[in-house]
């Protein structure tokens, strides 16, 4: 059963202006990893398949929450945020308790922080600083695009290993 629209490579824009470019590419990777995940049951998307390593499915959207909040809502607004799943002393949180929340409540959590996202963003220029500084350095808007393509890039790469070795399923 499909449970996410799988992403149409068709509504990427080739040629066009730098803003619609990059969102175009950031709208693909956010569908893209909710897509790897079609099919699959909850013990699935917690599963991780890599004894040395703490990836699932389900923790990859929890990171990507994380990643989405942190990067428009903390930096670019220099608003507080309150994290959906980061703990005092547990770095990497978001891929630990997968249990503390349904599929589905993970799924909401990921759609609301993009939905923030894009509200941070519309209507400022591409050239528009953060109002919190990243390691002492200023960012523009253009460089968070930037930077969460190559995250989404890398995260759905992750995903694409994590799936073939649940199900052999491949380029879903």
């Amino acid at each position: 059963m499909e449970l996410f629209e799988a992403p149409d490579n068709r509504a990427i824009i080739y040629v066009g202006d730098e803003r619609a470019q990059l969102e175009s590419w950031l709208t693909f990777y956010r569908a893209t990893l909710l897509t790897k995940c079609n099919g699959l049951n909850t013990a699935q998307m917690k599963q991780r398949p890599v004894a040395t390593s703490d990836l699932s499915l389900l923790g990859l959207i929890r990171h990507m929450t994380f990643v989405e909040q942190v990067w428009f809502e903390r930096y670019f607004t220099g608003h507080d945020v309150i994290e959906y799943y980061k703990q005092v002393g547990d770095r990497d949180a978001d891929f630990h308790n997968l249990d503390e929340l349904s599929v589905l409540e993970v799924v909401a959590n990921y759609e609301h922080a993009i939905g923030v996202s894009i509200e941070c963003a519309q209507g400022q220029d591409l050239a528009a600083t953060s109002a919190a500084k990243w390691r002492d350095r200023d960012v523009d808007l253009r460089w968070i695009y930037l930077h969460m393509i190559e995250e989404y890039a890398r995260h759905c790469g992750h995903a694409d290993l994590i799936r073939e070795l649940i199900d052999g399923v491949t380029g879903a």
